[in-house]
C-alpha cells in the first residue's frame, strides 16, 4: 500500500487532497499544530493525524505533501528531503493531478470557492461524476471540502496566491475577476494580470477560457459573462447579492462548455444552499448571525450590499477582523473608503473591529505593523473591540455580520450561545 504524509493536514486545501488519496486506498497520515473539525473528519475517514510537527514523524513514505505556509526549515519537511522522499507543495501535488484529469480550474480574486461549489453541484446533477476540490465546506458534500467522483473530470479552486495556479494544466479556465490583492507578493495590479495571462497560456489550443467581460485577457476560444444576463438568475438563486449572480452565471457558462443543458444547471443552482462562511446565516432567538469570509474591500462591499438587500428594515452590525497586517497596509485606503461608504449609504448601522489576524510565518515585523485595527477604526470613526464587549453591544433583533478570513468564526460559534437579557 502506498503511503502519503501531509504537513499541515488541517488546512482547507491540503485536507481535501488528503481525502483524495484516502479514497484511492493510500495510507494517509499527517500533522498539524492543533486539532480542528477538519482533522476530526480526516480521522473518521481513516487518516492518522498527529498534533505537532517533529522530524521523527517522517518515516518511509512514498509522498510528502506540505502546505504553502510550511517553511523550508520545518523539521518534517527537512527530514523528508534528507531521506530523499518525493516532497511536493500542495499546489505542486494538485498540479500533478491536473495532468491526469480533464481539469476545470476556477480562478479569480473573489468568488472562487462559491463558483467552484456551484459548478461542482451542476456537474454532479448532470451525471458527469466529477472529483471536486474546493476551498470551503459544503452542506451538499456532508460539510466537506471534497467530493470524490469516478469520471475523468476534476474541478479545482485555482488560487493566485504566490502564483500557485501556475502549477496547474487545465482544459478549461474560469476567471471570476482580477483585482489588486496579495500585493506583498505581486507588488502591483499589473503583475497580478501578468500572472493570470501566464496561467491562461497553459491552455492548449482546444482549451476554453470563461471570463467576466471586464477581464482583459485574450484567448481564441473565450466565453464571457456579465450582469447584463442577470435576469436568468433572478428567480433561481437562494443566496443573495449581485456577486452571487455573477458566480452563478460563471458556473452556468462553464457547464455549457461541458455540454450540460441549462435546465439541469438552473435546477442545481436553485438548490445551492451556500458554502461555509460565505454569507452563512444562523437565525438565533435574539438576533440573526451572518458569518462571512470577506476580507478584501470588494468582497466586503458585496457582502454588506447583499445583507442590506436581504434585511431592509433591520439594524445591521458589522464586526470585521482584518486579515494580515500587510494586506491591511497595502489596501488601507480601500478599506477606509468601503467602510465609510457603507456607513454613509446606510448599509450598516454599527461597525466594530477585532484585532488583526496575524498569519504566522507570513508577516514581517516592520512598518506594516502600524496598520492595525486601531488605526483602521480611527480612520473610519469606529471602535476596536473584543469578544466580551461585543456581547454588550447587542440589543436584540439586529443582524450581526462576523466578517474576515481569520479565526473570527470561533467567536461566531460562541455568539450562537449568547442570550440577550
Amino acid at each position: 500500500m502506498n503511503k502519503a504524509y501531509f504537513i499541515g493536514i488541517g488546512g482547507i486545501g491540503v485536507s481535501a487532497l488528503a481525502k483524495f488519496y484516502l479514497e484511492r486506498n493510500w495510507q494517509v497520515s499527517g500533522s498539524d499544530v492543533c486539532e480542528s473539525g477538519i482533522t476530526a473528519d480526516l480521522k473518521k475517514r481513516g487518516a492518522e493525524v498527529l498534533i505537532g510537527q517533529k522530524e521523527e514523524n517522517i518515516k518511509d513514505f512514498d509522498l510528502v505533501v506540505f502546505s504553502p505556509a510550511i517553511k523550508e526549515d520545518n523539521p518534517e519537511l527537512k527530514r523528508a528531503r534528507e531521506k530523499g522522499i518525493k516532497a511536493l507543495s500542495y499546489p505542486q501535488a494538485l498540479g500533478e493531478l491536473t495532468k491526469e484529469y480533464f481539469t476545470v480550474a476556477v480562478s479569480g480574486t473573489h468568488g472562487k470557492s462559491t463558483t467552484t461549489a456551484m459548478l461542482g453541484l451542476i456537474l454532479i446533477k448532470a451525471g458527469l461524476d466529477p472529483t471536486i476540490i474546493v476551498g470551503t465546506k459544503l452542506k451538499e458534500f456532508g460539510d466537506s471540502n471534497y467530493w470524490g467522483g469516478k469520471s475523468k473530470y476534476l474541478v479545482i479552486e485555482a488560487c493566485e496566491h504566490e502564483a500557485s495556479f501556475l502549477n496547474y494544466w487545465p482544459q478549461i479556465i474560469l476567471i471570476t475577476n482580477i483585482e489588486a490583492d496579495h500585493l506583498d507578493y505581486y507588488g502591483n495590479l499589473e503583475n497580478i494580470k501578468k500572472s493570470f495571462r501566464e496561467f491562461v497560456s497553459h491552455l492548449k489550443q482546444e482549451g476554453v477560457l470563461i471570463k467576466r467581460s471586464d477581464v482583459e485577457i485574450d484567448f481564441p476560444n473565450t466565453t464571457e459573462f456579465s450582469l447584463k444576463e442577470k435576469e436568468i438568475m433572478n428567480s433561481v438563486l437562494k443566496v443573495p447579492g449581485e456577486h452571487n449572480i455573477l458566480n452563478a452565471l460563471a458556473a452556468l457558462k462553464t457547464a455549457r462548455a461541458l455540454g450540460v443543458d441549462d435546465k439541469i444547471s438552473l435546477s442545481a443552482l436553485s438548490q445551492y444552499q451556500g458554502s461555509w462562511r460565505r454569507f452563512e446565516i444562523t437565525e438565533l432567538p435574539d438576533f440573526i448571525l451572518i458569518d462571512d469570509y470577506a476580507h478584501h474591500p470588494t468582497e466586503i462591499e458585496a457582502t454588506l450590499k447583499a445583507a442590506r438587500e436581504k434585511y431592509l428594515d433591520k439594524k445591521i452590525y458589522c464586526v470585521f477582523q482584518p486579515h494580515q497586517y500587510q494586506r491591511t497596509q497595502f489596501l488601507f485606503n480601500d478599506f477606509v473608503s468601503v467602510f465609510k461608504n457603507s456607513i454613509s449609504q446606510g448599509l450598516i448601522d454599527k461597525l466594530m473591529f477585532l484585532d488583526v489576524y496575524d498569519v504566522k510565518g507570513r508577516e514581517g515585523s516592520g512598518e506594516e505593523r502600524k496598520y492595525d485595527s486601531a488605526k483602521l477604526a480611527e480612520a473610519v470613526k469606529a471602535r476596536r473591540i473584543d469578544a466580551e464587549s461585543l456581547r454588550k453591544e447587542l440589543e436584540g433583533g439586529e443582524v450581526v455580520i462576523m466578517m474576515g478570513a481569520g479565526d473570527i468564526y470561533n467567536l461566531s460559534e460562541e455568539l450562537k450561545n449568547t442570550c440577550i437579557v
